[in-house]
Parts: structure tokens; C-alpha cells; sequence
């Protein structure tokens, strides 16, 4: 497979190629959550030679929000600003997708006046440092933050994105549903595993319902996952395994798997050295497209990425690195170097903290004022 040549994801949807831009929280709203200019500078700069951009992870309601100056489409108001940011995206060729997100227990704490808003599936807190115990949604909360997903989907397609991703990875709300340690509930909505799949079937089919009704062109629906939890209850990959079962015949249009690593085993049992990735296409089995991520920076971690059973590849690091790496990797002739005036500056001060992990992949970090 090549990863440069135009890629069908569906019959009526081709990205320009396998290449994806990874969801990377930015930080770099302006203080009301509205796209910043900085922000559309980023993404324009970064869309030019990706097939598909999954913009940051966007909130839906109040009680979403997880990280300080998130982007929103929490009410009608946030359209024109998110609509600015389609456009920018898609003039430079790539295809614009926005990353649906509801923090739960896992918000920052600081952002919240009343801790009460700050929610889960139960009442147990994230085993880290800094965190609150949620309160546990009501089921009526639980049909009113579908319905939210649903109407962040509306105005999704009202500011011309091309998709919408269900973000169910990273400890966020839709893994702390399924998940047996966030997730004590012993109503519809929690106790078997199926029981504990619930919320995410019934959100897929709501938010598939507003597409059907409001999306007047193509317009597609992913879903991101994370393989395992590493608590203990926590989700193994037989867990996930019956997910991307049920996840393969619901009307989705593709996966998209959150891994350290692309081609990593199981951090759980240390003893199973096959790819998570070879693991979950042997479920898959092709029914749908299937994008990895995770360490993904060279032509030859693509090639690989791509023969364990992956259909397009996403990066994050390298991008932030090189707005262009989608051409520069093709070359063979990635840059190494951060350049700042690339980046928001929220964005840019956040990444320098962590400095170290760009020097250890190789890449050169400089820093203002060194």
C-alpha cells in the first residue's frame, strides 16, 4: 500500500492520502473558547499535505470542558468561530474532522467552581494525582449528554467540517463508561460488559441519526479508542475486542485506535507479544478503515503501520515539528528542528515543559530565552 496515493474511505469520500493529523489539545482558545488566530494559523500551516485533520479535542457541553482554553461547539454561538477553522483546513486540500470530547472525571479540577459538575458514569475518582471523585449522571443526564454529542454533530455540519470523531479514548467519558473502574453503575448502563457498551451504542446511533437528517454532503463518523486500562478492575483486550466486535457493524466509517506505540503489545500481559493491532484486525477483519498512531515519524514506521493491518496512519510529534511532513517524509528529508513560529504560543510553552521527549525521538526543542 502506498501511503501517498489518494485513499477512498468510503465510495464517496477520498482523502488525498493515508496521512492523518493526530487530535492534539492545543490550549490556545481565546478566553471565551472560541478558535484563536493563532490557532487557525497552526492548522492551516498543517493541512497542506495530510489527507485528513482531526482537530483538537472539542467540547460539547459545560461540563466537558477538561482543559483550560479548550475550543467548544456547546452551543450555536461557537459555529461561525469553528467554521472559520473548517474553511482553513479544507482550502489547503486536506479533509477537516472534529474530535467530539467530554472530559468526566478526568477535568481539571481548577476549572471548576462547583466540583459537582464534574461527572462520570460512578462516583470514583481517577486514580492520579489532583483528581476529585465525580458525581455519578443521572440517567436523565446520561440521554441529555448523548443529546449533546448529537447537537455538537449539527453544528459540526453547519460549520462545514467533512466528520465528526467520538473521542473514547484516554480515560475520557466513553471510556469511563465502559470501563469496569470508572463504571459501578447496576442500571442499564453499567454491571456486564455489554451493559457497560450501552452509552457508547446508543451515542454512535443518535449522532448517526443527526447525520442522516442534517448532512447535505458527505460527511463521515469515526470513533477512538484506547485498547487497555492498566487498573485493576480496568479494560483488558478481550474487553476491547468485544467492543470493535459490536463497534464493526455499527454505522461508523472508521476506527481509530490510541496507542503509544502503533505496532505495541499488551502492556497487560507481558507474556502476549503479538500487535494489538494485528489483534484487533483479526475482529475487524477489513469491515471498516482503521487508522494507527503512536510513534509513527519515518517512511518506514508507515510502511510497517501499515502491513500490521492498519488503513491510514496518524502522527502528532512529528507534525507539531514540521507543518510540511506530510512532503518532507515522503522526500525522506523530515525537518528536526521545532519552529516556533509554527506554534500558538500557549501551545509552544506547554511543549517546552516537556522538552526531553522531543530530544529523545530526535528532534531539536529550542527554547526562548535558553
Amino acid at each position: 500500500m502506498n501511503a501517498f496515493k489518494p485513499y477512498p474511505l468510503r465510495d464517496d469520500f477520498t482523502l488525498k492520502n493515508r496521512l492523518v493529523m493526530a487530535p492534539m489539545t492545543t490550549y490556545s482558545s481565546q478566553d471565551d473558547f472560541h478558535v484563536s488566530e493563532e490557532e487557525l494559523h497552526y492548522y492551516k500551516l498543517r493541512s497542506k499535505t495530510m489527507g485528513m485533520v482531526i482537530i483538537a479535542a472539542t467540547s460539547i457541553n459545560d461540563q466537558a470542558q477538561a482543559f483550560d482554553k479548550q475550543i467548544t461547539l456547546k452551543s450555536d454561538d461557537y459555529i461561525p468561530s469553528m467554521a472559520r477553522l473548517a474553511k482553513a483546513i479544507k482550502e489547503e486540500g486536506a479533509k477537516a474532522i472534529v474530535q467530539l470530547h467530554h472530559g468526566g472525571r478526568m477535568n481539571n479540577p481548577t476549572l471548576y467552581e462547583n466540583k459537582e459538575d464534574i461527572v462520570s458514569a460512578s462516583a470514583v475518582p481517577a486514580p492520579r494525582e489532583g483528581m476529585v471523585t465525580p458525581r455519578a449522571l443521572t440517567e436523565e443526564e446520561i440521554h441529555q449528554t448523548i443529546e449533546d454529542f448529537a447537537q455538537a454533530t449539527r453544528r459540526s455540519i453547519e460549520a462545514g467540517y467533512d466528520g465528526v470523531e467520538l473521542h473514547g479514548a484516554n480515560t475520557y467519558l466513553l471510556q469511563q463508561f465502559f470501563s469496569p473502574h470508572s463504571n459501578r453503575r447496576t442500571d442499564a448502563f453499567g454491571g456486564s460488559l455489554t451493559k457497560r457498551m450501552h452509552f457508547i451504542d446508543m451515542l454512535i446511533d443518535r449522532v448517526n441519526e443527526v447525520i442522516k437528517h442534517d448532512a447535505t454532503e458527505p460527511f463521515i463518523l469515526g470513533y477512538r479508542f484506547s485498547p487497555e486500562e492498566i487498573e485493576d478492575p480496568g479494560i483488558t483486550l478481550n474487553d476491547t475486542l468485544a467492543l470493535v466486535d459490536m463497534l464493526k457493524d455499527k454505522p461508523l466509517d472508521y476506527l481509530h485506535i490510541s496507542l503509544g506505540k502503533y505496532d505495541q503489545s499488551s502492556m497487560r500481559d507481558q507474556t502476549d507479544q503479538e500487535p494489538i493491532a494485528q489483534k484487533i484486525q483479526t475482529v475487524l477483519k477489513r469491515k471498516i478503515p482503521f487508522i494507527g498512531v503512536g510513534k509513527i515519524e519515518t517512511r518506514e514506521s508507515i510502511d510497517h503501520a501499515l502491513s500490521l493491518g492498519y488503513d491510514l496512519v496518524a502522527s502528532g510529534m512529528p507534525i507539531l515539528v514540521d507543518p510540511n511532513w506530510g512532503e518532507t517524509i515522503q522526500l525522506n528529508q523530515p525537518i528536526k528542528t521545532v519552529m516556533p513560529d509554527t506554534l500558538p504560543k500557549p501551545l509552544y510553552d506547554r511543549l517546552a515543559k516537556y522538552r526531553e521527549r522531543f530530544q529523545q525521538s530526535g528532534y531539536e526543542f529550542p527554547v526562548e530565552n535558553d
